[in-house]
């Protein structure tokens, strides 16, 4: 068993992490010492670094929760598994898109002010400075 400091040790993220999974409902309750500390075994172990795993690929509460009704019922069908990632890879697409656009007009921006200027000159914050 492992109190709360050595789980979130062991899945490398804070303990405050931790207590926001648990009242989202996505890691279960823990057992309880005589003094009152939260004692996790080997399955919350395993479940917050599936948990981590899916933040890590950008994935909403929404779309974990999704995921962890499938993986504790592992009889059912994965086909709405695959149609969530399916819809997440659209979104990361999206994402991209919105990126490359951000780092064109950036791109843009920087060319406005190509050496070193007063401030009152730079084209950059005189370019930010208008009205869209």
């Amino acid at each position: 068993m492992l109190r709360i400091g050595e789980l979130a040790k062991r899945a490398d993220c804070l303990v405050q992490t931790v207590r926001f999974y648990e009242s989202e409902g996505l890691l279960l309750d823990p057992a309880r010492s005589e003094g009152n500390f939260r004692l996790y075994d080997d399955a919350h172990l395993q479940r917050l670094l599936f948990i981590r795993r899916c933040r890590a690929k950008d994935m909403t509460l929404v779309e974990i929760r999704q995921l962890l009704s499938f993986r504790d019922r592992p009889e059912l069908d994965c086909g709405e598994v695959n149609s969530l990632v399916d819809s997440h890879i659209a979104q990361v697409r999206v994402k991209i898109k919105e990126l490359r656009e951000l780092e064109r007009e950036l791109i843009d921006l920087r060319r406005l002010c190509d050496s070193a200027r007063t401030a009152r000159e730079c084209g950059i914050l005189n370019s930010l400075s208008e009205p869209a």
